[in-house]
């Protein structure tokens, strides 16, 4: 079983002029200011592969050479028991994680898999490079597990306190080096080690929410949600970190509406942060395109004090041009901001409800679902879309021996980029 390289081109987000991908590029290098670009796919109308194909089912508008082993798509079910407690007449859970009975079996229990299958589909194979992923922790298991499994090169760089994130089913493969930023960093301490390795020819920066194929991997889960309802929903409810996620809702929003077969219309972003680490949402709530100014050494202390920790980048693509501002503006976004206890709250009332466990983030979103009903921000009758981002964890761990992995390396972010790239390249 396999897929041909889908074809496609890129298209500026600050100017609309289209060109070619030639390799991994993460921008147009004729832009004047910070832009996303955006893949404009050949074939307008996606046809869904079979669930055989995992996330390739979607291959049609993802930006992929090849097709990689051990994938798994998001599922979308219409709620009853969860609905009818809130009230709601239309409410679409689509969830990524492990749940076999539903027929998802993502092994790190994140939609960060819909990413990295993306994304290291999307290199070329024997590309010669090591490919370099800073993360808070999901996106680091999802990267690891999925290099491991295709034998490719990969450097996972993550902060120390967060290594409880990576558990695998097995060891992983001696082509995955992980390197950690030390205890009391964060996610921009390692998004700082991953940038000094970046700068040496022999590693490849992923890119983050620059990477088309990043944002394209994420936007199956509406792509799943359009294919199960028949039409776009009405509303879109997403916790966010980076807000990378909601980015490429849109994004596959408007190709569905140029599809043609899903509807015209634009559903309404509706995003949430975790209380006390709401940067994003402190900005849109005074609709500034610009973060507003704060000190990092503050920003790092709430990051540190959210239970969702994989909500805590602390340089968002919120301000560049394509990115969630611009979504948030096209769509007349809502933004949340949910405590630590909140959160607790809608752990439990998922699993009451749908029978099966949800990572905080995904708690994040359902809770922001809740408050959204309380201030009529949604109609009982409209049409939703919940993107339960992780879940399953507790069922994989019951039904799976489990290992944690231990880091390569340790090193501060403020070690010079020569040394660390010595350091890392001497693992390879």
């Amino acid at each position: 079983m396999e897929i041909n390289a889908t074809e496609y081109k890129l298209r500026s987000c600050l100017t609309e002029r289209e060109f070619e991908d030639s390799g991994w590029m993460l921008a147009d290098p004729q832009d004047k200011e910070p832009a996303l670009i955006r893949a404009i796919y050949k074939k307008r109308q996606i046809e869904f592969k079979e669930p055989s194909y995992g996330i390739y089912r979607f291959a049609d508008w993802l930006p992929v050479r090849r097709m990689l082993k051990n994938s798994s798509a998001p599922i979308t079910y219409k709620s009853e028991k969860l609905a009818k407690e809130l009230r709601l007449e239309n409410l679409y859970i689509t969830f990524s994680g492990y749940w076999p009975e539903r027929g998802t079996f993502m092994n790190t229990c994140s939609f960060k898999e819909t990413e990295a299958y993306s994304v290291c589909a999307r290199l070329p194979q024997d590309s010669g490079k090591i490919l370099v992923v800073a993360s808070a922790g999901n996106t680091a298991r999802a990267f690891a597990q999925v290099c491991s499994d295709n034998n490719i090169p990969i450097v996972i760089a993550i902060p120390e306190d967060n290594l409880p994130a990576l558990w695998f089913k097995e060891p992983l493969g001696s082509c995955v080096k992980i390197i950690c930023s030390p205890k009391g960093s964060d996610y921009f301490d390692a998004i700082a080690l991953a940038a000094k390795l970046s700068a040496d020819s022999r590693f490849l920066e992923e890119g983050g929410a620059k990477n088309v194929a990043r944002r394209d991997g994420m936007g199956t889960t509406v792509l799943s949600a359009a294919e199960a309802i028949g039409r776009i929903p009405d509303a879109y409810f997403q916790a966010v970190g980076s807000g990378t996620g909601a980015i490429a809702a849109y994004e596959a929003n408007l190709r569905l509406i140029e599809d043609g077969r899903f509807g015209n219309h634009l559903m309404r972003l509706m995003p949430s942060q975790n209380y006390p680490f709401i940067p994003m949402y402190q900005a849109w709530e005074k609709r500034s395109r610009a973060l507003l100014p704060s000190d990092d050494a503050l920003q790092r202390e709430l990051a540190l004090k959210i239970k969702a920790a994989v909500l805590s980048n602390r340089r968002p693509p919120y301000s560049i041009h394509g990115g969630l501002y611009d979504a948030l503006t096209a769509t007349n976004g809502h933004f949340y901001h949910i405590s630590n206890s909140e959160l607790d709250e809608g752990l439990a009332l998922f699993k009451l409800c749908e029978g099966i466990d949800i990572h905080p983030a995904a708690a994040v979103a359902l809770v922001s679902l809740q408050k959204a009903v309380a201030a009529k921000d949604i109609a009982a009758e409209d049409t939703i879309m919940l993107n339960i981002t992780g879940g399953g964890e507790e069922l994989f761990k019951s039904r799976n021996n489990f290992v944690y992995a231990k880091p390569d390396l340790i090193l501060s972010p403020d070690t010079e980029a020569d040394k660390v790239i010595s350091k890392v390249a001497a693992l390879f």
